[in-house]
């Protein structure tokens, strides 16, 4: 990565709702000790009245008014290339902010590219992630930068748990599945308009998503073990004493990736991987496939995705508003994340028998859209300036498992808040 450049660090993006929330965690984390006084930070944008703003506002908050002066402000519009190209010479890291990703993120990745810097971005829109990879790995192999999506909620629980769980079972781990739980406080819960506008672009662009996935022409990842058996669209889970339906966002994308990456470069045994999410009771659930069929009816048509865009309060039951969740809404509001994972025993072949071992893990945090997605978020750019010697030797477009599955991440989360951690395992 480039080194010798004004910035370790820029947020781009950062006055949009998402990247006031980033910038104010890249001010709490330069004053922590590691990178005390050396992490030299920007925020980017097209307006310097907003980025002042929003330095304004973090300022008053964490009691730092020396920020509005400290921290760099750079104006460019991701519909400029030479203005992000300006943006990429003068950092190493890119905290990219902007959404949908689909729409806008890729003039960004290319700037940064070009220019040797590299990206995070907290995308959870497959067809834009593996699109990025088609497009920009070779490249970014050749300029040893690291172009790394997905690092918000979307989806370092999820990536990150499968290596954590698999890291803590004595013998090898072979099949996963994830039960996703939101915790709500009185207030209730909502997330911004610009997360409904990022799953509707997934929907619309499914068929896109195949065709990429067609032309990078991956092998299937070999199937080690007993086959894992999908549950149903909705069940009961014995386990958690709860209803349950599949969890179709960018979870089960990622964390593919990163085991065929883990097979293929680090000759890994593969997981298996599924992923849910609890509902509670019966009611919940009938409520969660009422909207999810409005979503989808209307996604698949252009007229219906632009009402959907344009009244999301409504078809989404007020869960997603323009104007974002308030603060109280935000502060009572957790995720937990629970992993039921099988394999095979130490010195026993996984390809003969059935699995003998048991493990349950855990990953935990706060409100996930804007607590904890800025978290990761920085936390993934704080790890790739800080553990370089644990990062692939190439530069390349990666998931978080891929990049960061040797580094100190893990450990960089559990002390800011998302919590790793094993429930139960077999006895020594």
């Amino acid at each position: 990565m480039a080194t010798g450049r004004p910035f370790e660090m820029v947020v781009f993006a950062a006055s949009g709702f998402t990247g006031q929330h980033v910038a104010e965690e890249v001010a709490r984390v330069a004053s922590e000790e590691e990178m005390r006084g050396s992490l030299r930070w920007a925020v980017a944008g097209r307006s310097r009245e907003k980025l002042q703003a929003v330095l304004d506002k973090v300022a008053a908050k964490l009691g730092k008014p020396e920020l509005k002066s400290e921290v760099g402000i750079i104006l460019c519009d991701v519909s400029d290339p030479s203005s992000l190209a300006n943006m990429a010479k003068q950092t190493a890291v890119v905290l990219n902010c902007v959404g949908p990703y689909s729409i806008f993120g890729e003039p960004v990745v290319k700037a940064c590219v070009e220019n040797g810097a590299s990206c995070v971005d907290i995308s959870g829109e497959p067809q834009f992630l593996e699109g990025i990879y088609l497009n920009y790995n070779d490249e970014a192999e050749e300029k040893g930068v690291y172009i790394v999506g997905s690092c918000g909620f979307d989806s370092i629980p999820a990536d990150m748990g499968v290596l954590f769980t698999k890291n803590n079972l004595k013998g090898t781990l072979t099949a996963l599945e994830s039960f996703l739980t939101i915790n709500f406080g009185p207030e209730g819960a909502c997330l911004h308009e610009g997360t409904w506008q990022s799953a509707i672009y997934v929907l619309a662009e499914q068929g896109k998503l195949k065709k990429i996935r067609r032309q990078i022409g991956h092998k299937p990842i070999p199937v080690i073990g007993a086959k894992l058996k999908r549950r149903g669209e909705v069940f009961y889970c014995n386990e958690l004493q709860k209803y349950s339906v599949p969890f179709t966002e960018s979870d089960p994308a990622v964390v593919t990736r990163t085991q065929r990456y883990l097979h293929t470069h680090l000759q890994e045994t593969p997981v298996q991987y599924a992923a849910y999410f609890t509902a509670g009771g019966l009611g919940s659930v009938i409520k969660l496939m009422f909207v999810g069929l409005w979503f989808l009816i209307f996604a698949k048509f252009n007229c219906g995705r632009k009402l959907l865009i344009k009244y999301p309060e409504f078809f989404s039951r007020g869960y997603f508003r323009k104007e974002g969740p308030t603060e109280k809404q935000i502060e009572g509001t957790s995720f937990e994340m629970i992993f039921l994972g099988e394999g095979y025993s130490l010195g026993k072949d996984p390809q003969q028998g059935k699995p003998d071992v048991k493990i349950c893990t855990r990953v935990k945090g706060p409100e996930p859209g804007y607590v904890a997605t800025p978290r990761a978020m920085v936390q993934a750019g704080v790890t790739l300036l800080k553990d370089k010697s644990s990062l692939p030797k190439k530069g390349g477009v990666y998931t978080p498992g891929a990049v960061f599955s040797k580094t100190k991440f893990i450990d960089r989360l559990n002390k800011h808040g998302i919590e790793f951690s094993v429930i139960s395992k077999p006895e020594a």
